[in-house]
């Protein structure tokens, strides 16, 4: 696969992504003297990345999302003076055709070639490369899997449980497991649903599921000259929905004998490739420290940040430097990580409705700050997390000497952090921070499922697009002398701040509002607000307690929405392609 080798010279980039790895890549440009043009649709219009850009270009809707229409893009990059397009992470940053796109009209991709792109955003053809490279995969398909009965005859000869993927995605996107053949069915169609709705190829494999591993993954980071280095691990076990929330670096389970085959491992992957660019090697890492081949993402990943705390390397002035024909500016030393650094995604969801996405307007918002902390947003007061996107509102990253100091830090800075008029997964981030066996140490990838504990109540409120969920008008009294943070609502009243909420149990939340809807009699109502997708049933049709009976997508995520008692579906009231809105009517279900 061909390397870039030739030396170019940007002075100006288009970032083609928005939230806050815009603002990432923004920064990153201005400290290395390139001027930054950014791209922005509907409701984007006042967004942080737009105002901090030394340029910004209106992208209208058109066919699909503004960032993900390719050619438009390429189009802005040439009317506004750039000379490469940075693609972020997500939208088009793995997509091949677009890289080569790119190439074809003169710009230049920050990030790998098009080939690269390609070989390694094939689930099936990365496994092959990671078997000849010598990096074992989990035990699986030999390629893509095209009829469930295929599927069952995979899974017979794997074994359950079985993990079905998406053959040209990643992040958590076209993962489901069956655990028997009674489930292989649901599993395989859900799987190829939604890789074709995310990634345009409906192709997904079969892989064994590992029970209880943990999710590791290494930087890797190669130029044009061959040169190829490995900087060291990530764990980013705790993950809800096959999405991660908590990542740190280095792995408290990685040992420095299994880290040296690691990274090893890694580098001999990235060089059989001729890798360019930043990139990331995952890994499932079992218990008795042998560790398998999962994926290898072709961009900068949202974790970065976590290995640019112990390594001091700032990965997206690396990625500029790469992509100009020059050398890595640092060299195997960067293995000798210094300290400790753990990141929280910070999400606009309800920890105690499994996690569901919750759009809405952010009413009040103060970040924590001080020694060792980082916080990497786009966000605002007054500005609303949008349900077409994503609902990342912020990474907030720690760092310490050790993994106790980064620990204590980002506890304090959890409860420094103050966002009202969504509910975000803090109370969640809290809780499952210090408990014992994380402390101790750390996490596998089923810790939220095996933990229940931790999961705070559902929000006691209503998140709705573009309005707050709280009507408060915040006051400070005195009683005694002792000063008190109050909000006071509606009915008149008292509700302790934040600040007052340091004392009760953590990981709970209190106070007065709108308590979460509840599907009771024969109605089944939404807790989510979102896009259905796939409707499950039809009307007249007897349902089990449990059911499916339709998926809505909220801001990139699925959620089944399931009957809550058993009884015949009366009537309907959704189709694909409509809305709900928390507490919607989705479904009547009447008698036994």
């Amino acid at each position: 696969m061909a390397a870039k080798l030739s030396e170019r010279v940007i002075e100006s980039v288009l970032v083609a992504n928005r939230g806050e790895i815009a603002v990432r890549v923004i920064r990153a440009c201005r400290e290395s003297g390139v001027r930054s043009v950014a791209v922005y649709g509907d409701g984007d219009e006042q967004a942080m990345h737009v105002e901090l850009a030394d340029d910004a270009w209106r992208i209208p809707d058109g066919e699909g999302l503004p960032y993900l229409r390719s050619q438009a893009l390429i189009e802005v990059a040439k009317q506004s003076g750039a000379d490469a397009i940075h693609p972020g992470y997500g939208f088009l940053s793995e997509n091949g055709d677009f890289a080569e796109a790119v190439e074809a009209s003169g710009l230049i991709f920050i990030g790998p070639d098009a080939s690269t792109i390609r070989a390694m955003g094939d689930k099936v053809a990365a496994r092959r490369i990671a078997t000849e490279a010598g990096v074992g995969p989990v035990p699986g398909s030999d390629g893509p899997v095209k009829t469930i009965d295929d599927a069952r005859i995979g899974a017979e000869r794997i074994g359950y449980p079985i993990a079905v993927k998406a053959s040209g995605g990643g992040g958590g996107r076209g993962f489901r497991v069956a655990r028997s053949d009674s489930e292989l069915e649901g599993a395989f169609s859900g799987s190829k649903g939604e890789a074709e709705r995310y990634f345009a190829n409906p192709a997904v494999y079969l892989e064994r599921y590992l029970e209880h591993p943990r999710h590791i993954e290494a930087q890797v980071f190669g130029d044009a000259h061959g040169t190829v280095i490995a900087m060291g691990e990530r764990d980013c076990s705790i993950q809800r929905r096959h999405q991660k929330l908590v990542e740190e670096a280095p792995s408290p389970a990685v040992t420095p004998e299994v880290r040296a085959r690691l990274l090893e491992a890694s580098e001999a992957l990235a060089r059989r490739v001729r890798y360019v660019g930043a990139g990331t090697i995952e890994y499932l890492l079992d218990e008795d420290g042998s560790f398998f081949f999962l994926e290898m993402n072709t961009r900068i990943q949202v974790e970065h940040t976590v290995t640019e705390m112990v390594t001091g390397i700032d990965l997206v002035k690396e990625q500029l430097r790469v992509a100009q024909g020059l050398p890595l500016s640092f060299g195997s030393e960067v293995r000798e990580t210094r300290g400790w650094a753990v990141e929280c995604r910070i999400n606009a969801e309800d920890p105690g409705r499994d996690f569901a996405p919750m759009p809405g307007m952010i009413t009040a918002y103060r970040e924590p700050a001080g020694f060792g902390v980082r916080l990497d947003s786009a966000i605002s007061p007054g500005a609303t997390i949008n349900e077409r996107y994503d609902s990342m509102i912020a990474k907030l990253v720690t760092w310490g000497r050790d993994r106790s100091e980064a620990l204590a830090r980002m506890d304090r800075c959890l409860r420094d952090y103050q966002i009202e008029g969504v509910p975000t997964t803090i109370p969640y981030h809290l809780a499952a921070l210090r408990e014992e066996s994380f402390v101790r140490q750390g996490a596998t990838t089923t810790f939220v499922a095996d933990h229940p504990e931790l999961i705070p109540p559902p929000f006691a409120g209503e998140a709705r697009q573009g309005e707050p969920v709280l009507e408060a008008e915040r006051m400070v009294i005195e009683v005694n002398g002792r000063r008190f943070d109050v909000a006071v609502h509606g009915t008149g009243t008292l509700q302790t701040s934040a600040a007052s909420a340091k004392r009760k149990r953590p990981g709970r939340t209190s106070g007065s509002g709108q308590s979460a809807p509840k599907s009771t009699g024969d109605n089944l109502v939404s807790p989510i607000q979102g896009t259905v997708i796939r409707v499950a049933v039809e009307e007249g049709a007897s349902v089990a307690a449990g059911d499916v009976i339709c998926v809505v997508e909220a801001m990139k995520m699925e959620n089944e929405l399931s009957a809550h008692k058993a009884g015949v579906v009366s009537s309907l009231a959704v189709r694909v392609g409509g809305s709900v809105k928390v507490g919607d009517v989705v479904a009547r279900i009447t008698g036994e």
